[in-house]
């Protein structure tokens, strides 16, 4: 991947004036603790470093904090001054922190980021390292709180910022060409690519959501704050009363199979409509994020948030392919958000089954799959399903709603692919249709069975089977 070049520095509050609403921006007033000369270590020289930090920027740390609007929404902005000592984090810079998290949780506000750091102060030692930990817990009690935090990583964001503020938020977006990573230039192993301390490199790896070009900041950041606090400052409410989701309307006029067979052909169709067609239909607005967190990213699965009707919806759809760890995982990374934010989630289904090569089984595609499934069976936030293509397994079944999946005329959901069934069972190849009859696969079969509420867009064939 070749290096980019570096965006240009802004200040901190030339930052500010990019993202916020013109005028809306109050600084918060964080009382400066007492210190020794020097500062806490008695570093020679550091007393003369912070004046020149202050005559040089207008700033006296390293970091600006206060409340503005964004588009038009209330929000917590946090936006680092890298011309203060590299944007590093002191003892007083904790302090401003800190009261930006309280003011968050106590005004129910989402917080922004806007990171541009070189890491923890060495003038103050362990003292500015442990704030680390001060920011973690900041962080956490943000999330307990069931608040959005957004990251937007500037140039460069590296060590504790991105360990903590950049690589703990939510959605972290990044500017191109941004250096970021968790050593810094002067640090890292020698011979090191720079390349892979990029953006661009932490989106292809899956740790970064998004590389926003700087005149569309201001519009990203504005559509995330609609869409991830669009009742800032309210009070949060109940999870167990928010409605599901309503399934999306099937795209396709097709009519429901006869066979088991003629199930599986049309979910193979190349013409039947994929996941991103019906998102499109089913948003106004939407918003992906992208990547495990972990080092990879599935294209076959999108993610994200969208907003219909007025109403933030989370969504996990897969896209017809066989679905890899990355896939569960990024899936898993949204519904556990959405329940933290408390937003419903829509999940569509289409997936010959779970990657089951070595790479995937390298990449821990069982314990991906346990992950998965687990997100949906914790969660308190209503899920709504709709199968729209292929059902294959367990590796469809791990995104679906148990009680609240519907199908569409055009799918299948089977135990195992019919070809695969008629294999285990010693049976010739020909045999595939006949037993896609025998596994009862048709979507008039799943409601019959009571694994599915309705076709959608067809009359509801009566229950053999109460619903699960």
């Amino acid at each position: 991947m070749p290096e980019r070049k570096p965006t240009t520095r802004q200040s901190a509050r030339a930052v500010l004036a990019a993202v916020a609403d013109a005028g809306s921006f109050s600084e918060l007033s964080v009382p400066t603790r007492p210190g020794a000369p020097d500062g806490p270590l008695s570093w020679s020289g550091y007393d003369g470093s912070r004046a020149r930090a202050r005559e040089r920027t207008g700033e006296d740390e390293s970091v600006v904090c206060g409340t503005a609007r964004i588009a038009g929404r209330p929000a917590m902005l946090v936006s680092f001054e890298f011309g203060f000592l590299g944007g590093s984090l002191g003892e007083r810079t904790g302090d401003r922190l800190e009261a930006a998290y309280t003011q968050a949780r106590s005004r129910r506000l989402p917080l922004v980021s806007l990171i541009a750091t070189g890491g923890s102060r060495m003038q103050e030692g362990m003292l500015a390292l442990t704030q680390l930990q001060r920011v973690a817990h900041q962080s956490a009690l943000t999330q307990a709180a069931g608040l959005p935090q957004l990251a937007v990583l500037r140039d460069p964001t590296t060590g504790g910022g991105w360990a903590t503020l950049g690589a703990g938020a939510d959605v972290v977006l990044a500017l191109p060409g941004a250096q970021v990573g968790f050593a810094g230039s002067r640090v890292r192993p020698e011979n090191a690519d720079p390349a892979a301390y990029t953006a661009e490199s932490q989106l292809a790896t899956g740790h970064v959501d998004a590389v926003v070009d700087p005149g569309e900041l201001a519009k990203t950041l504005g559509e995330w704050v609609r869409l991830l606090a669009p009742a800032a400052g309210a009070a949060e409410v109940p999870k167990e009363q928010l409605a599901p989701a309503e399934p999306p309307g099937a795209l396709a006029r097709t009519a429901l199979p006869i066979t088991g067979w003629d199930a599986v052909q049309q979910a193979r169709s190349p013409r039947r409509p994929r996941a991103g067609a019906y998102l499109d239909a089913y948003f106004d607005l939407r918003l992906a994020i992208r990547g495990d967190r972990v080092g990879s990213h599935d294209p076959g699965v999108l993610c994200g948030f969208g907003l219909r009707h007025g109403r933030t919806i989370a969504y996990a759809a897969q896209c017809g392919t066989a679905t890899r760890p990355a896939g569960y995982r990024t899936a898993a990374r949204l519904i556990r958000l959405a329940d933290r934010l408390g937003m419903p989630v829509l999940t569509l289904i289409d997936t010959p089954g779970a990657a089951n090569d070595a790479q995937a089984e390298h990449a821990g595609a069982g314990a991906a799959i346990a992950d998965a499934f687990a997100a949906i069976a914790s969660v308190r936030v209503p899920v709504t399903t709709l199968l729209i293509g292929e059902g294959g397994s367990g590796g469809a079944l791990a995104l679906a709603a148990p009680g609240n999946t519907y199908v569409t005329a055009d799918s299948y959901f089977s135990v195992i692919a019919p070809e695969l069934a008629a294999a285990i069972l010693k049976r010739p190849a020909g045999q595939a249709p006949q037993t896609a009859d025998q596994l009862r696969l048709r979507p008039q079969d799943l409601v019959e069975l009571g694994l599915a509420r309705a076709v959608v867009g067809h009359p509801q064939p009566a229950r053999t089977t109460p619903p699960s």
